[in-house]
């Protein structure tokens, strides 16, 4: 039904090259776009294993295992089975499993088997139903685009524009609560 083709080498069709002119320059051939950066490969840590001491690293880590230490990496996925005690630093993280300590994100997403124990600063939070998070949820403060620089006051007063500090404050009496219905 079908030929087979012969097995020849395809002919190259070569075209002489002029001889160069000294009266006209040549034009510049452009350097080929440099090749675009590999992605690093996230890097898996299983269950069953147990970390004492710090992770760091510039990378995309998937941790599966008990952490008794810090966490500072590019983005962490927090696995169901793992346990990290100690702060967690990171570009993006996402928590299946469970955190003792701060954690530090743009971005963070805690998931429906999700437990974190400390305080959350994030830019973007999101929480799944299910999750348990126990402590604050602080949000991080850009700095303002158009902010002029501090002027520099004398060491011995205090700005004009600086508020005077704050008197410690008592805890409000039963009649201050706004929820005490006690009767009269």
């Amino acid at each position: 039904m079908f030929a087979k083709k012969k097995d020849t080498p395809a002919k190259l069709a070569l075209t002489p090259l002029e001889p160069q002119r000294a009266a006209a320059p040549q034009p510049v051939a452009a350097q080929p776009a440099p090749a675009p950066a590999r992605a690093k490969p996230a890097s898996l840590i299983a269950q069953g294993l147990t970390i004492r001491g710090d992770v760091v690293g510039d990378i995309e880590v998937h941790l599966d295992c008990v952490v008794l230490g810090d966490v500072k990496v590019g983005k962490l996925i927090v696995g169901p089975n793992a346990r990290i005690e100690g702060s967690v630093v990171a570009q993006a993280m996402e928590i299946h499993g469970m955190v003792i300590g701060a954690v530090t994100a743009q971005s963070v997403r805690l998931y429906g088997t999700a437990r974190v124990d400390g305080d959350i600063t994030h830019e973007q939070l999101a929480m799944e139903p299910g999750a348990e998070f126990q402590g604050r949820s602080l949000k991080f403060r850009r700095p303002v685009p158009n902010a002029q620089p501090a002027q520099h006051a004398p060491a011995a007063s205090a700005p004009a524009h600086a508020p005077a500090p704050a008197a410690p404050q008592s805890p409000p009496s039963a009649s201050q609560t706004p929820y005490n219905h006690s009767a009269h």
